[in-house]
């Protein structure tokens, strides 16, 4: 089975080549650019919510910046979510829980 302009693949893989595209056609203009601006936050340093929103475009939606990191998957979108702080310097939340983003975060030289 293809679809939506997927090559030969089977089952699992072609479901989430289908999602992919299913979710990159569904983004709206906000959130691409929130993922564009979370993409390019480099290894050992951090934003915060509020600072992704600004780079975004939109400063006061900080709470959506989060939203949008929660459900886009980062493995698969290659987005480094675990990269992005809560304004007062504390983790704030992580889809595969905090301990694992603060091993993340420790990985890359940074101590929170």
């Amino acid at each position: 089975m293809v679809g939506f302009g997927s090559t030969r693949q089977s089952g699992f893989y072609q479901n989430i080549t289908i999602a992919k595209e299913y979710y990159a056609k569904s983004m709206t203009f906000f959130t691409k650019k929130v993922l564009k601006v979370v993409r390019r936050i480099p290894r050992g340093r951090v934003l915060t919510y509020k600072e992704v929103a600004a780079r975004a475009g939109t400063p006061k939606a900080y709470l959506a910046v989060g939203n949008v990191l929660n459900r886009y998957d980062s493995r698969e979108y290659k987005i480094p979510c675990h990269r992005v702080i809560r304004s007062d310097g504390s983790l704030g939340g992580y889809r595969w829980g905090r301990k694992k983003k603060a091993k993340l975060l420790k990985q890359e030289g940074i101590f929170i």
